[in-house]
């Protein structure tokens, strides 16, 4: 009876709670509305299309903001946010001139593109994702909101949630990969981590989820291209991450370039205003991606003019750089293409988000100086990005535990990656200071200390085609082409490699050669990189390959020649010292892959959860004459969606279940038992899978619906235990309705989406 009342109180006071929690935001609520109410009664049409634009900074600097020509139009009130504007000074400079020479003394909303990391950077976000440890993003997350909110920042254009399934797409970097599952769980981290659990504190930021929607699906992996797809497969595998950071609270939204349905997303009606507003509940504002609107015009959508209205009409609020809105809504309006209400909606949109930031209680909130000067790049974000990096490795290959590497004897480092430190944090870290970050070469010698012997050689160019290179070596991470022949760079590697006990090659892509434009139509890593490894690996020395990329690249080459392969993608700031704590076994690898690694180019797009076929390939087999197969080359990818090894092992149990038949108001408990049968202490991420083996509509042959990483050590075995509900099993029919269906259902619980254990059990009717 005790435990009863106890139990009673609990609930008493959490309904309690929940209720004021729900009163404080009615009464936020009413407090906002009215506060924007009466300034928009103030406010005349110009004023209001300003709140509309938002140009880029431009080059402002410190001393200048009061009399650029940026300035000019924000003492007019016509713009309402700017972006890449960096320091504090300059932004408390550019913030002054709107609050205290407009007319209505309004503030502006600074965005930056801090994607993973703010100075200190972490690693590119396919990389963040392959450490499947929630902690650990949202903590990179809130580490670059408390950096960027220091120097002036209050909202980032972040998280980029698209699921893509082609890696030749070179934003594949910039995501969480191919699963919406995975992809969903990271989408609400990244928030929380950003946005906190109060936007009015001045050390939490903004979120914008982009790009909405359906970016990553871009047609033959090109940037920028026409995507187009069925309502079942947007619903079921593409939008979920997206409503996962609705949900989570995200306080804006960015359009994509690509059309859906034919229209382009930034004047899709249905994508902005019934799918995202009417269906989700969105209540933030959307703005477009760079120049969105004016692009409309080369997507054959009408001029200027026509392309703005549409935009404002779909339900788009602010637009980036373009000046559309700014300069064509006002004759719209005159022409009726337009209406007052749809104007002063949009303008009420950004008007509270500058409310819920908290922007005009104090406008230089985001501009403490003595906050730039101390919580910017300090060492305790420098270990914890070394940390996360380290953890996000993924080991794909260790034959005859070529690592970790003893901390004795000689270790040749050999490639252009090797003593690259631009190249380190990777693309999209426009706020990194490029001189800072740790060299593979000084991390390997910080780690190994004095007992191991670390000689150096470039060993090749990033590319025989300098103007190749020059395009993968943008934005200021040049790798300072060797002018020295090829064959005079492969002797130099050789000649250290002669001395060495062990060959370690850092090669694969330069930072700028995955991101934005810059798709590749070959994922091979570079020939003169590929003719060293293989120059490499005749001298009988074991191989090391320190993978650089950002995107599965096609290597089944190295993966069947090259003893041990170390997936580091692009770990930050403090990659080098993360990739030797990793190589020498101070941090035991545990990343799995969020992404498929095909055999060739011809595979794509591949990715785990694809549907059957009505003729599928038998189990086993490589080729049958009438299936669905390759003459070429198997079915099978080189590394599938999950994969990753450890410096130790791991056995699983078989399936346990808690019964083999499920009502949809119960619930199964399905349960492994894992041992670590390694020497050495390590992480394990135990996935969970499902497969509805009958339905109305085609089902995919697994699906992700679960994980755990946990810690063992040797010897140490643990029950891992995943509890299946009825949302488990729900997904899109064919008329769009959330359903579940009766039937027989597979769990495959294991260490990748391959190598699983299988169970089964029955869905009941209600």
């Amino acid at each position: 009876m005790k435990g009863f009342k106890i139990i009673a109180a609990a609930l008493l006071l959490f309904a309690a709670n929940s209720a004021s929690s729900q009163a404080k935001s009615n009464i936020g609520d009413t407090k906002m509305n009215s506060f924007v109410k009466n300034l928009m009664s103030k406010m005349t049409l110009d004023e209001k299309l300003g709140q509309l634009n938002l140009p880029g900074a431009g080059d402002i600097t410190t001393g200048q903001a009061s009399s650029s020509d940026i300035a000019g139009k924000i003492k007019a009130g016509k713009v309402g946010g700017l972006f890449n504007i960096k320091g504090v000074e300059k932004i408390r400079e550019v913030q002054r001139v709107a609050v205290e020479d407009s007319r209505l003394k309004i503030p502006l909303i600074f965005g930056m593109d801090v994607i993973h990391g703010y100075q200190t950077a972490f690693p590119i976000p396919l990389g963040l994702a392959c450490t499947w440890n929630m902690d650990a993003i949202e903590k990179s997350a809130r580490i670059a909101a408390t950096e960027a909110s220091a120097d002036g920042i209050c909202w980032t254009f972040s998280p980029m949630v698209d699921i893509a399934r082609d890696p030749r797409w070179g934003r594949i970097a910039e995501g969480s990969g191919e699963d919406p599952y995975l992809g969903s769980e990271i989408a609400r981290a990244m928030v929380r981590g950003y946005q906190g659990t109060d936007l009015t504190k001045n050390n939490t930021i903004m979120a914008c989820v982009k790009h909405f929607a359906l970016y990553g699906a871009a047609e033959a992996g090109r940037d920028y291209n026409t995507t187009d797809m069925s309502h079942f497969r947007m619903y079921n595998e593409y939008l979920p991450p997206y409503k996962a950071a609705i949900d989570a609270g995200a306080g804006s939204v960015m359009s994509s370039f690509n059309t859906i349905d034919g229209i382009p997303a930034s004047a899709n009606r249905w994508l902005m205003t019934d799918l995202l507003r009417k269906q989700w509940g969105f209540k933030g504002f959307v703005v477009t991606d760079y120049t969105a609107i004016n692009e409309m015009i080369d997507h054959g959508m009408g001029d200027l003019q026509t392309v703005s209205a549409l935009a404002l009409k779909a339900g788009v609020d602010m637009d980036m750089v373009g000046e559309g809105f700014l300069t064509t809504l006002k004759k719209s309006l005159k022409e009726g293409k337009v209406t007052q209400q749809e104007i002063d909606v949009a303008c009420r949109r950004v008007l509270e988000a500058k409310y819920k930031l908290g922007l005009f209680d104090d406008p230089y909130k985001y501009c403490d100086v003595q906050r730039s000067k101390t919580e910017i790049y300090t060492p305790q974000n420098l270990k914890d990005s070394r940390s996360i990096a380290a953890e996000s490795f993924v080991l794909l290959k260790n034959q005859n535990n070529v690592l970790p590497l003893k901390k004795s004897g000689t270790i040749a480092l050999v490639g252009p990656l090797a003593d690259a430190r631009e190249n380190m944090p990777g693309t999209w870290s426009v706020a990194t200071d490029f001189t800072k970050p740790i060299t593979v070469l000084e991390g390997l010698k910080n780690v190994a200390g004095n007992n191991a012997k670390i000689l150096y050689a470039k060993g090749a160019n990033l590319d025989a085609d300098s103007a190749f290179v020059e395009r993968a070596t943008m934005f200021g991470k040049t790798l300072k082409r060797d002018t020295s022949s090829a064959a005079t760079l492969l002797q130099q590697a050789l000649d250290i490699a002669a001395q060495a006990d062990v060959i370690v090659a850092a090669v694969g892509e330069a930072a700028e050669m995955s991101g934005e434009s810059s798709s590749r139509s070959n994922i091979d890593i570079p020939q003169t990189q590929k003719d060293l490894l293989a120059a490499l690996l005749k001298t009988g020395k074991p191989v090391v390959l320190v993978l650089f990329t950002g995107r599965p690249l096609t290597i089944k080459w190295e993966s069947e020649h090259v003893p041990a392969i170390l997936n580091v993608w692009f770990g930050g700031s403090e990659a080098g010292n993360a990739i030797g704590d990793v190589l020498f076994g101070d941090v035991n690898p545990s990343g799995k892959l969020t992404t498929t690694f095909p055999q060739n180019v011809g595979q794509i797009p591949i990715y785990y959860s694809h549907m059957n076929t009505g003729r599928p390939l038998e189990q086993g087999k490589w080729f049958q004459k009438f299936r669905s197969n390759y003459l070429d080359v198997s079915n099978e990818p080189v590394y599938p969606f999950g994969y990753g090894l450890s410096y130790t092992s791991f056995n699983y149990s078989n399936i346990t279940l808690s019964k083999d038949q499920m009502h949809p108001t119960d619930k199964i408990t399905a349960s492994v038992t894992v041992t670590n049968t390694g020497t050495k202490e390590g992480k394990e991420v135990v996935q969970l899978y499902i497969r509805d083996l009958v339905g109305s509509v085609s089902r995919p042959v697994k699906e992700l619906k679960g994980f755990q990483k946990i810690s063992l050590k040797p010897g140490e075995s643990r029950k891992v235990s995943f509890t299946i509900g009825v949302n488990d099993l729900k997904f899109y029919n064919s008329d769009l309705k959330w359903v579940s269906e009766p039937g027989d259902f597979k769990v495959f619980i294991g260490t990748n989406s391959s190598d699983v254990k299988e169970a089964s059990f029955k869905l009941l009717a209600k």
